[in-house]
């Protein structure tokens, strides 16, 4: 392989992350007062300096490469981790045919996601799924309906309300994942619905921080 191609051959790894990098940066919520995407390219900022210090220190190595294609092959594994690092899945939620209310995903110690939610809009996560989360879910009904235009997010830079409830006796609390699917007339408007989880989740499925276990019932 003549060396002149190498630069065009790594560039196109590195072309086509960053470019994924630059759509996921794009779609991630924002903090209490930044943008997303600003928190997001401060993050690529750094992770670029840092390829081009461990470029510089490759460098000594080798000596006798030149210094674009160890940055492309450094700046690709780089922007890998990154991919990795916001990665989101894109969950499909199924509720009941006529639903509104409150859809809410509990922290679980289950398997696998439960997502076909119960008649209170009540599903599971597993921790991985639950930290990872925050691109907005297809919804759907059992009758296979889209009802995305129906839900409404916790504001425009997070779909996706994150929270926790305290039993009575404030001794366990549950984290969960919410949003709100509204009637047809409230389109767009939060309508704060209220769901009792402590009364209404399966508590053998609750996840332990501690322990991953599950919790006892009261």
């Amino acid at each position: 392989m003549k060396s002149h191609r190498l630069p065009y051959l790594l560039g196109i790894p590195f072309l086509l992350l960053l470019s994924g990098l630059l759509y996921q940066i794009a779609q991630l919520p924002g903090g209490l007062i930044l943008p997303g995407y600003f928190l997001g390219a401060m993050y690529l900022a750094a992770i670029l300096t840092g390829c081009l210090i461990v470029t510089a220190l490759a460098k000594l190595l080798f000596k006798r490469t030149p210094f674009l294609n160890l940055f492309l092959i450094v700046g690709t594994a780089g922007f890998i981790f990154m991919h990795y690092q916001l990665y989101s899945p894109i969950l499909t939620v199924v509720v009941p045919n006529g639903y509104t209310g409150q859809v809410t995903l509990v922290l679980s110690n289950v398997e696998q996601n439960i997502l076909r939610v119960d008649s209170n809009g009540i599903g599971y996560l597993t921790k991985s799924t639950f930290d990872r989360t925050y691109r907005e879910p297809v919804v759907v009904d059992q009758s296979s309906h889209r009802l995305n235009t129906s839900c409404v997010g916790f504001n425009q830079s997070n779909f996706w309300a994150k929270g926790s409830a305290g039993s009575s006796e404030q001794t366990e609390s549950i984290s969960f994942l919410s949003f709100e699917i509204v009637p047809k007339e409230k389109h767009g408007q939060k309508q704060y619905y209220d769901t009792d989880l402590f009364s209404l989740v399966d508590k053998t499925k609750l996840y332990v921080a501690e322990r991953g276990l599950p919790v006892r019932n009261y």
